[in-house]
């Protein structure tokens, strides 16, 4: 789920320049990517790999007129994580796919309007409502502020009847010295007819971007969501405070 926010806007933090990333001055069609290893693979505020590593790669093409479509994806746990013997699930990998149109309003004023859809392939009991998520997402950014807003258009990330579910994500990066930026952000993640598990996330950090396409990022992260709705059967609570360590390489 990059998700967070998503990928082409992460990039484009890891690079320390989001609103160029989408508004060129002279755009021309292109594919961009990344690759990433993280730490710990953490999508609005609660770990996805029960705190262990992620490969994540990712791809996009930038047609010159705005529209953009991509795919993204990173080695999950958190399906397989809440498996029983009366319910297993086997699940490991999360592929993600999104198509869009951004554009600039000013030379300060960008937007990005588009779908986005989360992908688990595996197996899943009869019983077991299924994961598979698709958001529409509008952002309007203003220099280094972002707003975003995404809207579930289906049940939400394995939620029964949570369709209609909402995420507001605000964020500020700025770059404060030459390929330095500070990054920022405070979300809340709306779950309909499923008391007790919406939440707020947020983030702060710092990435260094090099010329040779390498970046790192470190980040803290922290939430208050419920202990008791999102502990795992193994004991670990995914919306806890922790730090992150991520090393990208874009192409």
């Amino acid at each position: 789920m990059k998700r967070a926010s998503q990928w082409i806007l992460a990039s484009a933090v890891m690079m320390g320049d989001p609103v160029a990333a989408l508004a060129d001055d002279a755009p021309v069609s292109k594919f961009i990517g990344s690759v990433s290893v993280t730490n710990d693979y953490i999508f609005r505020g609660l770990s996805q790999t029960n705190r262990k590593p992620a490969f994540q790669p990712g791809i996009e093409y930038d047609d010159a007129s705005g529209w953009y479509v991509g795919a993204w994806g990173s080695n999950v746990s958190w399906l397989s994580d809440v498996s029983t013997d009366d319910a297993r699930v086997s699940n490991s990998v999360e592929i993600d796919g999104y198509a869009g149109y951004r554009g600039s309003l000013s030379p300060d004023w960008a937007y990005d309007v588009g779908l986005y859809t989360y992908y688990y392939p595996g197996s899943y009991p009869a019983s077991f409502t299924r994961p598979y998520t698709t958001e529409a997402y509008a952002s309007l950014a203003w220099k280094g502020i972002a707003l975003k807003y995404s809207y579930g258009l289906t049940n939400l990330f394995g939620f029964a009847n949570s369709k209609h579910s909402d995420y507001v994500d605000l964020s500020y990066n700025v770059e404060f010295a030459p390929g330095w930026t500070f990054n920022s952000h405070i979300g809340h993640q709306e779950v309909p007819h499923n008391p007790g598990y919406s939440y707020d996330d947020w983030r702060i950090g710092v990435t260094r971007a090099f010329a040779n396409g390498y970046s790192i990022a470190l980040g803290y992260y922290d939430t208050n969501a419920k202990r008791s709705a999102y502990t795992n059967p193994e004991g670990h609570y995914v919306g806890r405070a922790t730090g992150i360590l991520t090393v990208s390489k874009s192409f």
